[in-house]
């Protein structure tokens, strides 16, 4: 396994610093969804985690994809009640 190093850390930190500045107050204000905005959340947490623990351009790839997964299913059950 890859040992954390500071350069990773703080892409992640500005990262998430920078993306915090696009979220929303609540689910549903930026696409009309809970579903939509659950899932870019998810992605963008999920791209950043890949990132931090693999630290290559795949495992981002593939965290924003589970992220976005995760986040989807999230928002539709937060949809449908």
């Amino acid at each position: 396994m890859k040992m954390l190093n500071l350069k990773n850390i703080l892409v992640a930190g500005a990262t998430v610093a920078l993306m915090s500045g696009c979220q929303s107050t609540k689910l549903g204000d930026v696409t009309g969804s809970k579903t939509g905005d659950a899932a870019l959340l998810g992605a963008a947490g999920g791209a950043v985690a890949g990132q931090v623990i693999g630290g290559d351009t795949k495992a981002t790839l593939i965290g924003a994809a589970v992220g976005a997964g995760l986040g989807a299913a999230v928002g539709h059950s937060k949809d449908k009640e």
